[in-house]
Formats: C-alpha cells, sequence, structure tokens
C-alpha cells in the first residue's frame, strides 16, 4: 500500500520522533510511505478556537495535496488532527467552500486514519513486530476516544507487542486537560484535571505513559517532569517502532 504520511504541526515542530516512528513502522511492515513536502497545518486549531472562515486555504491544501489517486491512504500520528479532517474538514467546505472542495474534501476524508485505525482497520494487523521491555500505561486522547472511536485498537497493538507490561490506568477515559486553547483559557481547571491524570499515571508504577497524540503528552509529560516523576511520556508510534534489533533507549524519551 502507498501511504502519505501527514507529520502533523507538533509532530512537525517539536516531535518529530513521533513522525519518523509511523514512517519506519509503516515502511517495516512493507508498505511505502510518502511524505508530501507541501503540506501544512490541517487547520484544526483556527476551527476549535472558532474562525471555521479562515482555514479555507489550509484544508484546500491538504484535499490538493493527499487527494493524489496514487495515495491509497493517509495516516497521522495524532487523532485530534485526524478527527479534524474527518469531521471538521467537511463543516469547513459546506459552510466556506465550493462544489470542487466539497467533492475533495469527501475524497479524501475516506482514505484518512489515526494510526492505530490503519494499523487494524486497514493493514488488518495488531502485532507488529515490536518489542518494549518496560512497564507501560495507556491515556486514551479525547479525540481518538470520542470523535474517532478508535475503541480499544491502541490497547490491542500494544498488548501483542513483546515484553512489554501494559499496567490499566485508573479513569483512563478523563480528558488530561489539555484541549489545545483550552489550556490557556481555563489554566486553573486545565491544572486541576491534570493533577488527577498525573495522580493515576504516577499510581501506576509506569516506566512509560504512551499515547497516540503528542499534545496530550507534551501536558502530561510537562506536569510528570515538573514534579519528578520516574515516568516518561512516549509516543505510541515510537512503542510499537521498537524492536529487539532497533530498541529504544527509555533514557531518550521525551518528558
Amino acid at each position: 500500500m502507498r501511504i502519505g504520511l501527514f507529520a502533523t504541526c507538533l509532530g512537525d515542530t517539536l516531535f518529530p520522533d513521533a513522525v519518523r516512528a509511523t514512517a519506519l513502522l509503516l515502511a517495516r511492515l512493507g508498505h511505502e510511505v510518502v511524505f508530501p513536502p507541501e503540506q501544512t497545518c490541517c487547520g484544526q486549531m483556527h476551527v476549535n478556537t472558532g474562525y471555521q472562515r479562515e482555514p479555507v486555504p489550509l484544508v484546500r491544501n491538504f484535499a490538493d495535496t493527499f487527494g493524489d489517486a496514487s495515495i491509497d491512504a493517509v495516516v497521522m500520528p495524532s487523532g485530534s488532527c485526524a478527527g479534524s479532517v474527518r469531521h471538521q474538514h467537511e463543516i469547513v467546505a459546506e459552510r466556506y467552500g465550493d462544489p470542487a472542495l466539497r467533492t475533495a474534501v469527501a475524497g479524501v476524508r475516506a482514505k484518512t486514519y489515526e494510526l492505530s485505525e490503519l494499523l487494524v482497520d486497514v493493514l488488518g494487523v495488531t502485532d507488529v513486530g515490536a518489542w518494549f521491555p518496560h512497564r507501560v500505561t495507556y491515556h486514551p486522547t479525547c479525540h481518538s476516544l470520542r470523535m474517532l472511536r478508535v475503541g480499544d485498537k491502541p490497547l490491542r497493538l500494544l498488548r501483542a507487542v513483546e515484553g512489554i507490561e501494559l499496567v490499566e490506568l485508573e479513569q483512563a477515559d478523563s480528558c488530561c486537560g489539555f484541549g489545545g486553547t483550552f489550556a490557556l483559557k481555563n489554566a486553573d481547571t486545565s491544572a486541576a484535571m491534570l493533577r488527577d491524570k498525573m495522580r493515576h499515571v504516577t499510581a501506576t508504577g509506569a516506566d512509560v505513559c504512551t499515547a497516540g497524540d503528542s499534545s496530550c503528552l507534551m501536558h502530561i509529560g510537562g506536569g510528570l517532569s515538573r514534579i519528578g516523576a520516574g515516568t516518561r511520556t512516549l509516543h505510541l508510534a515510537q512503542v510499537l517502532a521498537a524492536t529487539r534489533t532497533a530498541p529504544y533507549a527509555l533514557t531518550e524519551a521525551v518528558r
């Protein structure tokens, strides 16, 4: 399969290792991964903040870039960006686009997936040949859980990882408090939600807290680092990309 990789803004600027891990993982599974250099922001942050007309050029660029018929599927290491493409792009196109944009958006959204969706639902694989001999807990991010409804797909992938000790996270489906600009506009509420999430994460005694969104991991990881917790944060793609011959050095994990 020829798979187009969308890096996302956070992946491009702060967490490139999660993007590289996604590419390495898919290539290891025998697929051709292409990275269109024309890609830009998907426009999620504009829509989430109430600016629905402004991201029209971004939505159009995404549809033009990844709508290429030679690309069989589009993947991104982010449930929130995948949710934006699958749901928000249609809203923007319907309200402020033209017929051509609406057609293009419909075509590309049908082949756009978050990483765990692509692996389990499209490629039909749960055991990706990963090796990660560490104690791990999983945080299901809000957009992946509620908008994309990925369910237990990430957990099914993690359970198949060789050497892993997967520990259940109490109140796992509770938001970590990030929510993009929510964390800035409602800082006190966001901090309180983060404290709850950190309490549950540290109670697991996990070496690593993993998730499918770098944004949530940035929020949780920042909090954990400030309290000197021993738990690191690491994107799901990086856990799945690790193997016996190319192991992940946990000391390099992003806090």
